[in-house]
């Protein structure tokens, strides 16, 4: 059984007057947590502009507390000028998108292995508090297992996951041989605001939204039937804090007693399902955009939708188990997928 013994926690666990990398932080995810963080925190961004925007951070030039640097994780000196003085780094930069992986794997695994062994060196050699990354669920593959836990993963289905899974390889090693403190964080479908439309390999979301409020149709790669946990913003700005917070022998005690639980006595890597633990099937996820769009744009419920070829890559579905990251990090998602798609579609409406 799960460890009984009192938390040194407190129920909302915040960083406070601390000093923060994070990379990647003019894209989605980054600049949420740029926002959030900078409210009780100096915050640093590294971000070589390739595929986030200025327009993301432009709000938080002005502040005292925010500086941002821009520059490339590929460069070795970049990061470690970037990561100087930082007492926890998040690393969200990557070259995302199944497809364009599978299109330009030499550029992928530039930014995402290349660029992620340059941001571990640097982490190291400041000697930060703890590294916490960007995973992904990309990482379980052709696993047909569901819910998808962490200890059981199949064999990556394109370049994109194959960076992802070696990056979890690389945290292991970097936290047994130099005690570097990482944790991988594995994101399913995270969506928000912010979260860019534009460009070829544009995230599902933003991308129907687009398209419907174009009074244009959507195209579903397959029948619809294909499913996916859909994650809102808020539910992975918690982990990252919790995933920072929790003081690591707590950590490594409740990792100990809730590997034991699941027979997995030698398991040591720190990795994380971030989700809501539910899924939604694409023709679901269209018909829930268009009916909260169309709350503002009556014209968008007359929209059907285009089906064409599955794509390259892709898995059928996709729903995390979530029971590690709520009983290790007193992980609480709040926010729903209906509930999300709710927000999302208020803000991209008022955004566009």
């Amino acid at each position: 059984m799960l460890n009984n013994k009192p938390r040194t926690l407190s129920e909302d666990p915040k960083l406070t007057n601390q000093r923060i990398l994070i990379t990647g932080g003019a894209g989605f995810i980054g600049s949420n947590l740029i926002e959030y963080f900078l409210k009780n925190n100096k915050v640093v961004c590294l971000d070589n502009l390739s595929t986030g925007f200025y327009k993301n951070i432009a709000e938080f030039i002005e502040n005292p507390k925010f500086t941002f640097k821009e520059g490339d994780i590929r460069n070795l000196e970049t990061c470690r000028l970037a990561v100087k003085d930082c007492d926890y780094v998040f690393h969200e930069a990557a070259l995302g998108s199944v497809p364009r992986s599978i299109k330009d794997p030499i550029a992928t695994n530039a930014s995402n292995i290349d660029g992620f062994l340059n941001m571990l060196v640097a982490a190291r050699d400041e000697n930060v508090k703890r590294f916490i990354y960007a995973a992904s669920s990309s990482t379980y593959g052709d696993s047909m297992e569901l819910p998808k836990v962490e200890h059981n993963i199949g064999r990556p289905l394109s370049p994109y996951a194959v960076t992802k899974y070696l990056n979890e390889l690389y945290a292991h090693v970097f936290t047994q041989l130099y005690g570097l403190e990482t944790v991988g964080l594995r994101y399913f479908n995270v969506f928000g605001k912010r979260q860019s439309s534009e460009g070829a390999y544009a995230a599902v979301i933003p991308l129907w939204v687009k398209t419907l409020l174009s009074h244009e149709r959507p195209v579903i790669h397959g029948d619809g039937n294909y499913s996916r946990d859909f994650t809102y913003i808020e539910n992975v700005i918690q982990a990252n804090e919790l995933a920072a917070f929790i003081p690591w022998q707590i950590f490594l005690d409740q990792l100990k007693n809730y590997s034991t639980e699941l027979r997995l006595e030698k398991a040591s890597d720190q990795i994380f399902n971030v989700a809501f633990g539910g899924n939604t099937t694409l023709i679901e996820l269209f018909n829930a955009l268009r009916d909260n769009l169309a709350k503002y744009d009556p014209a968008v419920s007359k929209i059907e939708p285009i089906y064409g070829p599955y794509r390259d890559g892709d898995i059928p579905h996709s729903l995390a188990s979530i029971n590690k990251a709520i009983k290790i990090l007193n992980y609480k998602p709040v926010v729903n997928a209906k509930k999300g798609f709710e927000k999302v579609a208020n803000w991209y409406f008022e955004n566009y």
